[in-house]
């Protein structure tokens, strides 16, 4: 994946669509060449499921959840449940290769759906008090959660094997 900057001026759908592509691609940038042991090997002693492989595996099924089940109305086949919120980012030994190419592709088929539909069309599903939320609420929101895991990205990257940078 491709990291373009976004423009300084477009329409509403093809800036926000931007924003996120390029936070997507940022994923991809700070994982690139990152061993595989590494990839897996948990740093934070109070959460040790946040690994790279387990930030990429979260941010697949933020994806995943928040498109396809929450506003399209197709099944929750998240893996977390009751006895284990965090389970998304459980990487379990999949190739970090393997857990990015799945990201890749949810991301496309996303991009399908978000160019399609209406920014203000509303999700099939309410989330929490607040009810349902619109598409554009929804782009807005992985905009914000892909740029935070970000962030964790840089940190773990940098503690792992020092590699920093944009």
């Amino acid at each position: 994946m491709n990291r373009t900057d976004a423009p300084h001026a477009a329409d509403e759908r093809s800036m926000l669509i931007s924003w996120l592509d390029w936070h997507r691609a940022t994923v991809f940038l700070k994982t690139e060449g990152l061993a595989e042991d590494l990839a897996h090997r948990p740093l934070l002693a109070s959460s040790p499921l946040m690994t790279v492989a387990g930030l990429v595996s979260h941010l697949y099924w933020v994806e995943r959840g928040w498109v396809q089940h929450t506003l399209l109305g197709g099944p929750d086949d998240a893996p977390w449940n009751e006895e284990d919120l965090d389970a998304d980012f459980r990487a379990d030994g999949t190739p970090l290769s393997e857990l990015l190419a799945a990201y890749e592709r949810q991301c496309s088929a996303n991009n399908e759906v978000l160019r399609s539909l209406s920014l203000d069309a509303e999700s099939k599903f309410e989330r929490g008090r607040g009810g349902h939320v619109t598409l554009r609420w929804i782009i807005v929101h992985l905009i914000e959660e892909t740029a935070r895991h970000n962030g964790h990205l840089d940190i773990l990257r940098e503690m792992l094997d020092g590699v920093t940078g944009d």
